[in-house]
C-alpha cells in the first residue's frame, strides 16, 4: 500500500497542528496589537522612544541622582542634582505618627498590624477559622482605640499629638467602618413604607450630600460644642470621626439605594409568595444582592473618603499634609515641594489602588457564583 503523501490525510484525521510562531504567544499579540500596518508600526516606535525618554529622564531624577541623607537643601545639592528625599527621611517619624511620643510608637505600630487580623476575615470570606475571627473584627475598634489612645494601665496620649499617616489610617478606616452600616440603615430608611423614617434619611441625605465637607469639618471644629448642654466637650477628633462618618454614610446610602433599585421586581413578588417578612426578605434576597451590585460605587465612595481625610489640614489637625507644609515652612528644605508632596501622593496612591484592586476581585468571585459563601 503506498504511503500517503505528507499533505494528504484521510477525511477526519488530519492531525491539529500549532498555529504559525508569528501569529501566536507574545509574538502574535505583538503584530495584530503593534504593528499591524505601517502607520501602526511608526506609531508604535515613536511611541516607545517618547517613553524611554520621558522614563530615563524620570528614574534619572527619582532614583539615580537621587540624595537620600543629607540636613539641609543646600547639602542636597552639593552632593547631586536629582531628588532631594533627604527631606522625606529626616523627617520621616512626623509623616508617619505625627508628634506620637517615641517611646509609646509600637501602640499604634501593635494597632496597625492588628488591623490586617481584623480585616482578614472580613475581606476575605474563605479564610479558615473566619467565624472565630470574626468576633476579634467587632472587638478590634475598642483595641485600637484604647493602645492608640491609652487608659486602663497605658498612657493617655492626646489627640492633639496625632499626625501624618497614622491620623489619615485613624479617619479612613474609622469613617468606612462606620459609614458602611449607617448607608445601609438610611438606604433602607429612605425606601421605608413609615412617612416619619423616610422623611427623615431622605432629609438628612439630601442635607449631607448637598453640603461640602469642609463646611461640616468648620461646624465640627468650632460651631458643635454650641449646640451642646453647657459643660460637655468633644475632642476635636472624634468631632471630625463622626462628621466624616456621617457624610459618607449619605452617599454610601444613595449608593446602596441604587443596587437595591437594580433588583428585579419579581425578587420581591417571590419572596412574598413565600410568606416571608420584610426582614426577611432584606437579609437574605434584596440586601445582598442589592451591595453585590453597588460594590463600584461604595468602593469609589470609600476612595473619595479615603483621600478627602486631608481636608482636616484645613481645622489644624496635622495629616501628611500638614506636616508636608510645616517640613517645608523650615528654611532648610525650602524649595523642595515636589519632592514632598510626591512622597505623600505616592502613598495615597498606593493605598487607593489597593481598594480598588480589592474591589475587582471581589466582583470577580461574586460573579463566578461565590455568593453563598460571601453570605456564611
Amino acid at each position: 500500500m503506498a504511503s500517503l503523501s505528507p499533505r494528504t490525510y484521510p477525511p477526519g484525521e488530519h492531525p491539529d497542528l500549532p498555529p504559525p510562531v508569528a501569529s501566536a504567544g507574545v509574538l502574535g499579540w505583538l503584530r495584530a496589537n503593534l504593528f499591524s500596518s505601517a502607520f501602526s508600526s511608526a506609531l508604535t516606535i515613536v511611541t516607545l522612544w517618547l517613553l524611554y525618554l520621558l522614563i530615563s529622564g524620570i528614574a534619572d531624577w527619582m532614583v539615580f541622582d537621587s540624595v537620600v541623607s543629607a540636613n539641609s537643601r543646600a547639602a542636597c545639592r552639593a552632593i547631586d542634582s536629582g531628588a532631594c528625599w533627604a527631606v522625606v527621611t529626616t523627617r520621616l517619624d512626623q509623616f508617619a505618627y505625627g508628634f506620637y511620643p517615641a517611646d509609646a510608637r509600637w501602640r499604634p505600630i501593635l494597632a496597625f498590624v492588628l488591623l490586617f487580623v481584623a480585616l482578614a476575615p472580613i475581606l476575605f470570606f474563605r479564610l479558615p477559622g473566619r467565624r472565630t475571627l470574626l468576633w476579634f473584627s467587632g472587638a478590634y475598634p475598642f483595641l485600637a482605640g484604647w493602645l492608640i489612645h491609652g487608659g486602663f494601665g497605658l498612657p493617655v496620649v492626646e489627640t492633639n499629638l496625632y499626625g501624618g499617616f497614622m491620623l489619615t489610617l485613624i479617619i479612613g478606616v474609622t469613617g468606612i467602618s462606620a459609614s458602611l452600616p449607617l448607608g445601609i440603615l438610611l438606604a433602607l430608611g429612605r425606601q421605608s413604607r413609615l412617612i416619619a423614617i423616610r422623611l427623615i434619611c431622605t432629609v438628612f441625605i439630601e442635607f449631607a450630600r448637598g453640603v461640602p465637607l469642609i463646611t461640616l469639618l468648620f461646624v465640627a471644629s468650632t460651631m458643635l460644642n454650641y449646640f451642646l448642654p453647657p459643660g460637655t466637650s468633644f475632642d476635636l477628633l472624634v468631632r471630625v470621626l463622626i462628621m466624616v462618618s456621617l457624610f459618607a454614610a449619605a452617599y454610601l446610602a444613595e449608593a446602596v439605594r441604587g443596587g437595591l433599585q437594580a433588583i428585579p421586581r419579581g425578587q420581591y413578588e417571590a419572596a412574598e409568595a413565600l410568606g416571608l417578612s420584610w426582614w426577611a426578605t432584606t437579609r437574605k434576597i434584596t440586601l445582598p444582592q442589592g451591595l453585590k451590585i453597588s460594590i463600584p460605587g461604595i468602593v469609589n465612595v470609600f476612595v473619595g473618603l479615603y483621600k478627602d481625610s486631608t481636608l482636616v489640614v484645613i481645622i489644624g489637625l496635622l495629616d501628611p499634609l500638614g506636616i508636608a507644609r510645616a517640613v517645608l515652612a523650615d528654611a532648610k528644605w525650602t524649595g523642595l515641594a515636589t519632592e514632598t508632596y510626591l512622597f505623600v501622593a505616592l502613598f495615597f496612591f498606593l493605598s487607593c489602588f489597593a481598594m480598588s484592586r480589592y474591589s475587582l476581585w471581589l466582583e470577580r468571585c461574586l460573579t463566578s457564583g461565590q455568593d453563598k459563601d460571601v453570605a456564611a
